[in-house]
């Protein structure tokens, strides 16, 4: 659907017979070719589910008095960059306005459009200026109250208003209040000039949705199918596939049953789930006659909390412990063989998602084939594919949830999160008490917790920004649990080679005796009980490691000084904060390494490194120690 693209746009496709948007070449409902319409990139663009629906008729009744040219017409969303959530407004085949939840005031904002202007003119009771002439080149640029004949309505600075002039019609921002727009000279700024007028078309929604889109939905699906059957039939590993209660999740399950026939559902309930999550996952599985492996997380999230601090953007410590070590669990005792999941991955998602294969090996659970057959789909196409099948969705997407997973996950939205204050104040009362406990302990302001600086280790730009327009201060008074602090870096060694000294400060969760069993993955390991201390050799270095944290680094070189050092510190990190999610000892190739109280490994271990690879602690180590 978004295979033109230019300067940061996507091309749409609008029937405006039919009053919807097509997601193929042609309309199945009337068979008429549909007019181009552009978006912002990446044009993820979907249907604003009821809940939506009510915030954009909500917007304009507030701010112009009337919905009445919305009610009845298809509403789509289409997300843009932003500091959290950030929409286009698409009716009738334009964008006539972007929504955004302001993280400062913590509620929606409207942001009108041209075609937005020209749709509500003529309804509007409140938000409207009529003017003279105003003369030269007018976008962008900011008019005095002179220019203003009449004012309708009450309206704050920052509120969208409709200026019209003549035959023409502005989009714009007030710069004063409606008491004081008339007598200042910055009154109103023009952000968008309406081309003629604009009327958002015949009455249209779910089903006219569908029906304009049934051919190009069928060969969605065939194509899915033909992948699926392609990998999946005939082979000796089972085919399970992988159903968190999302949508995703939901096209892939159907896909796959209408491909090979039912299929055994893998839930990992992580303990953080919204009840109507589980609820909809068990009632689904039971509905259908499905085998259900629920693998439950329990506490594991709450238990590590005070060892990580909150989750982030950058730091989700939480998905290992909490998703794939029961997974991982879950699959060794359910399928030894192995098994290939098909799962709803989408390369629109997320950047980090946007390089997504049909095939896949999951690095982390071992024996797991991963089949992504809706890896190219938008997300209009996943909800045009699960309304023509006919089948019950997730609850939660009514009430105005883009994404469902862990209620207090750091990748959702400002805005998801004041609503899960209103459906869920027992779950957001939790996570609220323990976020202020934890910026109150390093001398963090509220403001940290409110403005959600805590989604991210290392702030990306428009946080810091935020953050300085605020006046909020972001260093914390007191680190946190895990420092280290250098006391030699690498520097010439008189005995020849080079050396390193420092001192690793941390909670000392488990017996520093067995720090021996975390370092053996590196190499040769002695230790003695009297004076505490464990020696490891490798490569022809050598690290001491005292029981007081202090390690002392000697290497023929610079090079591997370093390696060695950034290995040993790993390593000891790793053995005091291992989560004991079993991630590392399912994949062990030689059944080396077993969880007692922590990490455990054997002398069957010729460390390959994988396990090094796959731990949580390991991969974030970067943001643990400071």
């Amino acid at each position: 659907m978004n295979e033109h693209r230019s300067h940061g746009k996507e091309e749409m496709r609008w029937c405006d017979r039919c009053g919807t948007l097509i997601l193929g070449e042609l309309c199945s409902g009337c068979d008429d070719e549909p007019r181009l319409f552009e978006v912002n990139s990446p044009g993820d663009i979907r249907p604003a589910m009821a809940g939506g629906e009510a915030l954009v008729m909500s917007l304009f009744e507030r701010h112009f008095g009337s919905d009445e040219p919305l009610r009845g017409k298809a509403v789509f969303l289409n997300k843009v960059a932003g500091e959290d959530r950030s929409e286009e407004i698409v009716v009738g085949g334009a964008v006539i306005g972007t929504l955004r939840w302001e993280l400062t005031t913590r509620c929606f904002i409207l942001e009108l459009k041209a075609e937005g202007a020209a749709l509500i003119a003529p309804h509007a009771k409140s938000n409207v200026l009529h003017c003279g002439r105003l003369s030269g080149h007018v976008k962008g640029r900011t008019f005095p109250g002179v220019a203003i004949s009449t004012v309708t309505g009450d309206f704050e600075s920052g509120d969208p208003i409709v200026v019209i002039c003549g035959g023409s019609i502005y989009a714009a921002v007030a710069r004063a209040s409606s008491g004081t727009i008339a007598d200042v000279k910055k009154a109103f700024k023009v952000k968008d000039v309406a081309k003629g007028t604009f009327t958002a078309g015949p009455n249209s929604g779910r089903r006219e949705f569908i029906s304009s889109n049934r051919e190009h939905i069928r060969r969605l699906e065939s194509n899915a199918m033909s992948d699926i059957r392609s990998f999946g039939k005939g082979k000796k590993q089972p085919v399970t596939v992988s159903f968190s209660g999302g949508k995703d999740s939901l096209a892939a399950y159907l896909l796959t049953e209408k491909a090979l026939g039912k299929m055994d559902l893998l839930f990992v309930n992580t303990g953080l789930e919204f009840p109507e999550t589980v609820e909809y996952v068990r009632n689904f599985a039971a509905e259908r006659g499905l085998t259900l492996h629920e693998y439950d997380a329990g506490e594991a999230f709450w238990q590590n909390v005070d060892v990580f601090g909150p989750p982030a953007k950058d730091f989700r410590w939480c998905c290992k412990s909490c998703k794939l070590g029961p997974l991982t669990e879950g699959i060794s005792g359910h399928y030894p063989r192995g098994t290939i999941t098909v799962e709803g991955n989408r390369s629109l998602e997320s950047f980090s998602r946007s390089d997504t294969r049909f095939v896949a090996r999951n690095p982390f659970v071992p024996n797991q084939t991963v089949l992504n057959p809706i890896r190219d789909w938008s997300a209009a196409e996943v909800w045009a594919f699960i309304w023509y099948k006919g089948v019950d969705y997730n609850s939660l997407y009514d009430k105005d949830y883009a994404r469902i997973g862990c209620y207090l996950c750091p990748a959702s939205l400002g805005s998801d999160w004041e609503r899960t204050r209103v459906l869920h104040p027992d779950l957001f009362a939790r996570w609220d008490l323990h976020l202020r406990g934890w910026a109150e302990e390093r001398g963090l302001p509220p403001e940290f917790i409110d403005q959600g600086f805590w989604r991210w280790k290392a702030l990306p730009p428009k946080m810091l920004r935020l953050a300085e327009d605020l006046d909020i201060r972001l260093k914390p008074e007191s680190a946190d649990k895990v420092s280290l602090n250098m006391v030699k870096g690498v520097s010439p060694c008189t005995a020849g080679g080079h050396s390193v000294e420092a001192v690793l400060q941390m909670p000392m969760r488990r017996d520093h005796a067995l720090m021996q069993d975390s370092l053996r993955t590196i190499g040769d390991v002695r230790y003695s009980e009297e004076f505490d201390i464990a020696l490891l050799r490798y490569k022809g270095a050598t690290a001491k490691i005292f029981a007081g944290g202090q390690i002392s680094v000697v290497a023929p070189d610079r090079a591997l000084a370093e390696e060695l050092f950034d290995l040993t510190v790993k390593a000891l990190v790793r053995y005091q904060m291992c989560t004991e999610c079993g991630i590392c000892s399912k994949g062990c190739p030689r059944k080396a390494i077993r969880i007692d109280g922590g990490l455990r490994v054997s002398d069957a271990c010729d460390r390959c490194g994988k396990c090094l690879r796959s731990c949580m602690v390991a991969h974030y180590h970067d943001r643990i120690v400071s």
